[in-house]
């Protein structure tokens, strides 16, 4: 069943969530992604072998407490972007938005339907889309929350963004195992906020 939920929910919304960020950049000017095929919702261009199938497939089979995957990062050239500036950061940004939206318009059905087995899958729903996108916005390399942060630093802090690329997997997996739980009350207020009513799992 954990297998099932996972490539129905959390890969269909990491796809979107991929498929926002090569919008945004062919929107901002760069074509990279589009002429790479990520201008595109089919799974197959986005799927990564091992981020996203084997990974956490060995997650479950392990027992683990939590999943972690990725779809294959949007390939693009920020000197392509008509905004030098802060382009990069609003084709990062695309990403968690899209899978906010996605939370409103099924916690929209939700508020105007009456609970039942649908509306409770699409809690589910609502929530994973709103745990990706909290969580893709820490700004922690290579998660988008940095590359939003470092599009508006001034130049001055740009040591800081050397040393944080630098062990940024080290941060990332510190976080996953130690801090991951400190986002949870966002992610529940976020959720009732969107819904109307707390989320029971």
């Amino acid at each position: 069943m954990q297998i099932i939920f996972f490539f129905f929910v959390v890969i269909p919304s990491a796809i979107i969530h991929e498929y926002a960020h090569a919008w945004a950049a062919d929107q901002l000017g760069d074509p990279t992604a589009k002429r790479a095929g990520r201008l595109t919702l089919n799974p197959l261009a986005h799927i990564d072998l091992w981020g996203t199938i084997l990974m956490p497939i060995l997650f479950i089979a392990l027992g683990g407490r939590f999943i972690f995957a990725y779809a294959k990062p949007v390939p693009f050239n920020p000197y392509n972007l008509r905004n030098q500036k802060h382009g990069a950061g609003l084709v990062a940004l695309a990403g968690p938005l899209a899978n906010l939206l996605i939370a409103v318009v099924l916690g929209l059905i939700i508020r105007f339907y009456p609970s039942n087995d649908f509306t409770y899958f699409l809690s589910i729903i609502i929530y994973i889309n709103i745990l990706l996108a909290i969580f893709n916005l820490l700004p922690v390399p290579p998660l988008d929350g940095s590359k939003i942060l470092f599009a508006f630093l001034p130049s001055r802090f740009y040591h800081y963004q050397i040393m944080m690329r630098k062990y940024s997997l080290f941060f990332l997996f510190l976080f996953i195992f130690f801090g991951f739980r400190l986002i949870i009350p966002l992610i529940l207020a976020i959720y009732k906020l969107i819904v109307g009513q707390p989320f029971f799992f």
